[in-house]
């Protein structure tokens, strides 16, 4: 065939490459059928100087005599019985005679057409014609008597150098329902045609993908197996244009698709994997499985078949193969990033421990670790459950660590050596392969922290406190910020954990010094998770000291302008902490302090009834030895704080911004379990200090 020159999927392979496409195992690809006589089959000759194409050869199809009925109330003697055996006999005869009038008249002169013509359009043409002849008597399939005849026609043409015409008689002779080596035979010659882009909109306008999916449908997988891989691996290379995929769904390839992998997976359970070329095969239909789930009416088929726990137990049958393994990863991360595909992975209890083996046995493969990685981090973005599955599968966080702990040496050697990459401008330079698990596996420790019984153990686990502050020591954000804001997150949830023996609380003043970096950066997302950070450990004196002696506070007084109400909140929390001492309630006095938090109860008050009651609390905080109310919040502030909080606290003014009944409820338990009993307080406190009276001016006698 020489080195010709393909294109598939963007990548140019000479012919030799492109035919070992299909897998890197190895597999021969050619035209092996073996010329053989059958008694009344012919098939495909064995192919030796030209292997890119099929040589003619005839095809006599078993005969399957038609079944004649005698009715069982019929007594099988007797003149009775023998009309009615006549009768049969003569509409039997009649049904023959029409049949061969239809051949004759039909079907014969479409057939010399094709012997006597050399035109390819007007072949392709006389093709098409004998199709839809053949359909219309219903002579397709195995039931027409002259089968072999026609087959040893098509066959003939097999030869001629047309793509085109090589489809048309592809799709008539699978229609034609053969089988085994003719089957596989057809099915190479229409793998062949799919190797080149080009040819896509002639698979597409001959509907050969129908076909195609046919033959898995109804076809014998233990004894077409081979012919199976090429189908497939025709199949798998169409998926990848997009001009297929809703065809291919309305077909209902992903249905087809699973009820074959559910077929593989019922007999590797009973006898292990005994059919020749599974993993091949597997690995076609995963890939194409990875191309159909982009579509969100593949992803419903998906829930509606009970795909993913099928495709776990693949990948539980087939864990030494990193194809399938890489194929269905893929698939989970596709799956996994919408809610309720999440939901459904989420609630298989076996696919945790399958994940973390996978993770144990491809340690260093990083394609696969960090999907395998990224799956985890959202199945544990959104469920409680699936982060106590996870943490309580034995070795999990070890896994993790262990994991971090290779990426993190592979990344810093990288950046010791002065690799090219970290030459590039920091703005344009994306995160290198470990810095990419890095960050995937950050985000997992910072998800699974969130529930209640793992969180504080690992916060007290000195190796995960480790290497998160080792990773903000040796990054900066200008490195790689995701990384860092993933650690700060993670530390973030920590530390929000007081306990004894929490190594969070052991290394807080480092930890704050480290976030020091953050605030002053022109990263929000940055700042946002270091404030988040502080509002947890400025519970703590110490912590509260390190604030004030680095003007920590003026910084977080004037993120209250900020206008940005997660911003607004966690700084607010920080002051609310600031103002438990005495002694530190001044700080409110600088920069504006109190006028700003007015203003955020002013500004966010009615959309967040959490940040409204932080700013009462702290200015509960702030006027505890109040005297006069002016004298402590200033006469503007203590105006607006008497027209604001009367009308915050009339429950039908405060509660009458949403229609939406379910948001409505969420803001009133808010409104009456938080803001409120401290909002009335402060109001109370405010009134009793007040005077309304006005100062006389001062005459002069």
């Amino acid at each position: 065939m020489g080195d010709s020159v393909v294109k598939r999927n963007g990548i140019y392979l000479t012919e030799s490459n492109a035919m070992g496409h299909l897998k890197s195992h190895p597999l021969q690809l050619t035209y092996d059928g073996g010329f053989r006589e059958i008694k009344e089959q012919e098939v495909f000759k064995e192919f030796t100087s030209l292997p890119s194409h099929l040589r003619s050869g005839g095809d006599q199809g078993k005969r399957r005599a038609r079944a004649s009925s005698c009715p069982s109330s019929l007594n099988p003697s007797g003149l009775e019985t023998k009309a009615v055996l006549k009768a049969d006999l003569q509409e039997k005869d009649t049904e023959i005679e029409a049949d061969e009038v239809f051949w004759n008249t039909r079907i014969i002169p479409i057939l010399h057409e094709l012997e006597k013509e050399e035109n390819i359009e007007a072949v392709c043409a006389a093709c098409t014609q004998l199709h839809c002849t053949l359909e219309e008597g219903s002579m397709l399939g195995t039931k027409c008597k002259r089968r072999g005849t026609l087959l040893k026609t098509l066959y003939q043409l097999v030869d001629v150098a047309s793509d085109s015409l090589s489809l048309k008689l592809a799709k008539l002779i699978l229609a034609l329902k053969v089988s085994r080596k003719n089957l596989l035979n057809v099915c190479k010659l229409i793998f062949k045609i799919s190797r080149s882009e080009k040819n896509d909109s002639l698979i597409q306008n001959e509907n050969i993908l129908e076909s195609l999916l046919e033959v898995l449908r109804s076809e014998d997988l233990s004894t077409n197996t081979e012919a199976f891989l090429y189908c497939m691996g025709t199949i798998k290379f169409i998926s990848g244009n997009p001009r297929f995929l809703s065809e291919m769904i309305s077909k209902g390839a992903v249905e087809i698709l699973m009820n074959l992998i559910k077929k593989m997976n019922e007999n590797t359970t009973k006898c292990g994997p005994c059919l020749p070329n599974s993993g091949h095969l597997l690995v076609q239909i995963t890939a194409t499985l990875r191309n159909l789930v982009d579509s969100s009416l593949a992803r419903s088929k998906f829930l509606s078949v009970s795909a993913l726990p099928q495709l776990c137990t693949v990948m539980e049958q087939y864990m030494g193969d990193k194809d399938i393994c890489t194929n269905i990863a893929r698939i989970f991360s596709k799956l996994t990033s919408y809610r309720d595909c999440c939901a459904a992975l989420a609630n298989y209890s076996r696919c945790y421990a399958l994940f973390l083996n996978l993770l144990n046995k491809y340690e260093e493969k990083q394609d696969l670790v960090i999907r395998i990685v990224f799956i985890l981090g959202n199945l544990t973005a959104k469920h409680n459950q699936a982060r106590e599955h996870f943490s309580k599968e034995k070795g999990s966080i070890q896994t993790l660590l262990s994991l971090f702990q290779t990426f993190y040496c592979l990344d810093l050697h990288s950046q010791r050596r002065g690799c090219a990459r970290a030459k590039q401008p920091t703005a344009q330079r994306p995160p290198s392969e470990a810095e990419d698990v890095l960050i995937k596996l950050t985000r997992v420790l910072a998800n699974v922290a969130i529930h209640p019984r793992v969180g504080p153990a690992l916060a007290a686990n000195r190796q995960v406190v480790s290497l998160l502050l080792t990773t903000l020591e040796y990054k900066s954000l200008d490195d790689c910020e995701e990384l860092v804001i993933n650690a700060t997150a993670t530390i973030n949830n920590l530390s929000f954990y007081q306990v004894k023996n929490s190594i969070i609380q052991d290394k807080k003043l480092y930890i704050a010094e480290l976030l020091l970096k953050l605030l002053v950066s022109n990263n929000m997302d940055g700042i946002l998770e270091a404030v988040h950070v502080f509002g947890n450990l400025s519970q703590d004196h110490d912590i509260c000291d390190f604030i004030v002696q680095n003007n920590v506070h003026k910084f977080m007084i004037a993120l209250l302008d900020s206008k940005h109400q997660d911003i607004c909140f966690s700084a607010c929390g920080v002051l609310l902490n600031l103002t438990v001492d005495k002694d530190k309630r001044v700080i409110l006095k600088e920069g504006g302090g109190i006028k700003k938090l007015v203003d955020c109860l002013r500004d966010f008050g009615p959309t967040d009834w959490q940040l409204a009651c932080l700013v009462c609390k702290t200015l509960w905080n702030f006027s505890e030895n109040i005297t006069n109310a002016s004298s402590c919040f200033g006469d503007e502030d203590t105006n607006t704080l008497l027209a604001l909080l009367p009308s915050f606290l009339d429950e039908e003014l405060a509660l009458d911004g949403s229609s939406d009944q379910d948001l409505k409820n969420y803001h009133k338990l808010h409104w009456e379990t938080e803001f409120k009993p401290v909002a009335q307080q402060l109001l109370n406190r405010i009134q009793s200090h007040h005077t309304y009276m006005e100062p006389l001016p001062i005459h002069s006698f």
